[in-house]
C-alpha cells in the first residue's frame, strides 16, 4: 500500500498563530531553515488526547531557538494550547506531535537577522516506532559510519534539524544493511545514542547511560531514570567505552518515537531483553496514561563524569 505523503492529507495544522487546512501549510522554496538549517523542533506523544509532558517539550523548543539565535514567538503556554487544538481538530486519541520553528524567506544568506520566525504544529497517528515482534526480541544496530560532534563543534543542546543530517545518513546506511537503527559514538570516541533515542545499558542489575554531554538529554530519557529510579534501580549516568558492551546483559533504548525499546545486537555484541527492560517499558507505559497531575518528575540532569 502506498504511503499517504505528508504534504497532502486531510485535517489542519497549527501555524503561526492559526488552524489552517493542511494542504496549505506552506513555505517558500528559498525559506532561510531549508537552505541553512535555521529550524528547530519537537518530537511528542498524545495519549488518551493528551500530550505527555508537553510543557517541556515546548520549553526546550524555545531554548533551542535561543541558542541557534532567534526567539520562538510564542509563549511554552501558547504552544501548549495549539498542541491541544491540533489534537482535538483533528479528532486523534493517540498521535505523534511536532512543533517546528524556522527562519523564513525574507533573507537569503548566511546571515539572515531580519527573517520572520514561523512556528507550526502538526500532528498525525503513529503507532510503534517498531513492530511487536522486534520490541519482543530487541532490534538490531549497526555502527554508525558518523559521530556526534563536540559541543564546541556544534550546538548540541539545542534540537536543531541540521544536528540529524549525520543520523538519516546513518540510519539509511543501516536499514540499507538489513538493521533498524545505528548506534553513534561521540566524538571521543564513547558511547553516544542511536540516530534518534537515547542509549541505557544494564549491567549486573545497574544502569548506565552515557553522560548526555553532547548529545541531546531526552525528556523521556529523563523520565525513565526517573521511573527507574521509583523502581529502586540505581542509575549511573558516566562516560562509557564501547567495549563495555561485552559485561552488558540488556541494552534499550528511549526516545517519544521509540518509547522504551530493547536493543537484540548492537555489531558484534547480543543481548537479551531482560527484567530491567522489561520492567521499565510497562512502568513508561503505565506512566504516559496517567492524568498530567500525576506524572512523576523527570530526572534532573547531571553533570558530566569522567
Amino acid at each position: 500500500m502506498a504511503m499517504l505523503p505528508f504534504d497532502d492529507r486531510p485535517g489542519v495544522i497549527w501555524m503561526n498563530g492559526k488552524l489552517v487546512p493542511w494542504a496549505e501549510a506552506k513555505l517558500h522554496v528559498l525559506s532561510h531553515g531549508l537552505h541553512y538549517a535555521s529550524c528547530v523542533f519537537e518530537g511528542e506523544r498524545a495519549y488518551s488526547g493528551v500530550v505527555f509532558k508537553g510543557t517541556e517539550h515546548h520549553q526546550r523548543l524555545l531554548e533551542s531557538g535561543r541558542i541557534l539565535g532567534f526567539t520562538v514567538p510564542y509563549s511554552a503556554a501558547e504552544l501548549d494550547a495549539a498542541a491541544d487544538a491540533v489534537i482535538k481538530q483533528n479528532g486523534y486519541v493517540d498521535a505523534y506531535v511536532r512543533p517546528v520553528a524556522w527562519r523564513g524567506s525574507e533573507m537569503m544568506g548566511v546571515s539572515a537577522q531580519q527573517t520572520r520566525i514561523n512556528v507550526a504544529i502538526a500532528a498525525w497517528e503513529w503507532p510503534s516506532y517498531f513492530s511487536p515482534e522486534l520490541r519482543e526480541k530487541g532490534i538490531r544496530l549497526m555502527w554508525a559510519p558518523w559521530r556526534r560532534p563536540g559541543p564546541d563543534m556544534a550546538p548540541t543542546r539545542s534540537k536543531a534539524a541540521g544536528l540529524y543530517m549525520i543520523c538519516t545518513l546513518s540510519k539509511h546506511e543501516a536499514e540499507n544493511k538489513g538493521y533498524q537503527d545505528a548506534l553513534m559514538l561521540d566524538y571521543r570516541g564513547l558511547l553516544a545514542e542511536a540516530t534518534g533515542a537515547n542509549l541505557f545499558l544494564v549491567q549486573d542489575g545497574k544502569i548506565h547511560s552515557p553522560t548526555p554531554d553532547c548529545f541531546l538529554d531526552g525528556i523521556t530519557r529523563r523520565t525513565v531514570i526517573a521511573l527507574a529510579r521509583r523502581l529502586g534501580i540505581e542509575v549511573i549516568e558516566r562516560h562509557i567505552k564501547p567495549e563495555e558492551l561485552a559485561k552488558t546483559q540488556e541494552v534499550f533504548l528511549t526516545g517519544t518515537a521509540a518509547e522504551v525499546t530493547p536493543v537484540g545486537e548492537i555489531g558484534e555484541y547480543r543481548f537479551v531483553p531482560g527484567r530491567v527492560t522489561k520492567a521499565l517499558m510497562d512502568a513508561y507505559s503505565a506512566e504516559v496514561r496517567k492524568p498530567a497531575a500525576q506524572w512523576i518528575p523527570s530526572a534532573v540532569p547531571t553533570s558530566a563524569a569522567a
